[in-house]
């Protein structure tokens, strides 16, 4: 069992307490509470912005282990926010990086407002309500993890709810899943079994999907030329985690890699 599988499946086992704990009609009823209240648009954002770089809250992950235990919610997404993100992701997966719903809750009660990205392995619609209660903008599928048909009726749920969706493929084989016209296609540069990070990989996928798919490239960023490069090859997004997350001050290495794009 790689790596994504064994996150999987505690994923389901996961799901199904919290569905002991909070009832799905509790939950459905709970969001039915907040609909009225738009959210920010993600794809809007990177294809606006000048430097397109979603940066993300991540503490941990399963490859490096800790990278900040002591990163604080409050205080360091809004600090991207001031110091140019275009947009931002933050891990709510508990046991392998660190994080819980409640980090985005934090985050927009501490004056965050450009739209955020619930990064998670989704799995189940409870997931999209639990996303949409916390605050997110925008939900991960990763192609990886579903098949097609579950892929479609998570993206349709989420659009009702009035979530946009970046699917993530990272193989070839993954590229029928971009057919489903969702709002990004985030091609993934790290392979999820293995955890070997190669940003040729966006590269090499980008010509081969939708012309007039908002492309984001994920994973193993590290300086401007990379950013330009993929701009070039026809990116708006790009989602930089570790290289931020693990300086003295996020925020500010996020301000200079922004001065040098």
């Amino acid at each position: 069992m790689d790596i994504l599988e064994e996150i999987v499946a505690h994923k389901r086992v996961e799901v199904e307490a919290a569905k002991q704990a909070v009832a799905p009609q509790v939950l459905h009823r709970q969001v039915e509470a907040i609909l009225d209240f738009s959210t920010a648009s993600m794809k809007q954002a990177l294809t606006t912005s000048e430097s397109g770089i979603i940066a993300e809250f991540k503490r941990k992950s399963p490859s490096k282990g800790w990278i900040k235990e002591d990163g604080q919610p409050d205080i360091i997404p809004l600090s991207y926010q001031k110091n140019g993100a275009a947009a931002l992701s933050i891990l709510t997966d508990q046991k392998y990086f660190g994080g819980c719903d409640e980090f985005i809750s934090i985050a927009r009660r501490s004056g965050v407002k450009i739209p955020v990205l619930y990064k998670n392995f989704v799995i189940d619609e409870y997931q999209l309500f639990q996303a949409r209660l916390c605050g997110a903008s925008a939900v991960l599928l990763i192609a990886a993890d579903l098949k097609l048909d579950e892929c479609r009726t998570l993206l349709n749920t989420a659009h009702e709810l009035g979530l946009e969706v970046l699917l993530e493929i990272h193989s070839e084989q993954e590229l029928e899943y971009a057919a489903l016209e969702p709002d990004m296609c985030g091609i993934n540069n790290r392979n999820l079994g293995s955890f070997v990070t190669d940003v040729e990989n966006s590269f090499r996928l980008a010509e081969l999907l939708p012309k007039d798919a908002v492309k984001v490239s994920e994973s193993g960023i590290s300086n401007p030329d990379t950013v330009r490069k993929l701009r070039e090859a026809g990116f708006s997004g790009f989602l930089i985690g570790e290289n931020f997350m693990k300086t003295a001050d996020p925020g500010l290495a996020l301000k200079e890699f922004i001065s040098e794009l």
